[in-house]
Order: structure tokens, then C-alpha cells, then sequence
């Protein structure tokens, strides 16, 4: 397992996957007000496709608006899809 980062630069921000200066993996946001995030994409680069990693990051997303008390709108395809297979993340979906 890798350790997933995250930035947050007030209107936008991203979990991330960093290896020798270059993102291999990525999922950024956008605020919308303060009580809520839209996740807008989900990337994984050649070299981490196939490792559960676009999951890592969805799960790492749902763990912030857990811990700051938040709801998340997910419009990538992919995140929306993780969402729809999880019924506990119901707890943090706007």
C-alpha cells in the first residue's frame, strides 16, 4: 500500500499518489460551500492500474468528509460507480 497525499487549496484539492516527483494516481475535488466536496475525477496511471488504487482513493475521500463532517457529490463515472457499491458510504453521499 501506498501512502495517499492530499492538497486542499480552498476551492479545489486532490488525494494523490506521488512517486519521484510525478502523480501516479489522482482524485481531485472541488468545494461547494463549506459542508460539501464534488469528487470531479479519478485517474491511475499505467504503472498502479490494476492495484485497487482508484478504490484506495475513493475510500480516502469518503474517510475526510467522515472526519470533517462533510457530504461528498461524486460526477466522475468512476467514483460514482465505487459509491454505488458500497452501502456504507451512503452515510457521506450528497
Amino acid at each position: 500500500m501506498m501512502d495517499i497525499l492530499q492538497k486542499d487549496a480552498g476551492k479545489n484539492g486532490l488525494f494523490y499518489i506521488e512517486q519521484n516527483g510525478a502523480i501516479l494516481a489522482e482524485l481531485t475535488y472541488s468545494w461547494a460551500g463549506t459542508n460539501r466536496i464534488i469528487i470531479n475525477h479519478t485517474g491511475v496511471s499505467e504503472a498502479l492500474s490494476g492495484k485497487g488504487i482508484g478504490k484506495e482513493l475513493v475510500a480516502k475521500s469518503v474517510d475526510f468528509a467522515r472526519a470533517k463532517n462533510i457530504k461528498i457529490s461524486p460526477i466522475c463515472p468512476y467514483a460514482k460507480a465505487i459509491f454505488d457499491k458500497t452501502p456504507s458510504y451512503s452515510t457521506v453521499l450528497f
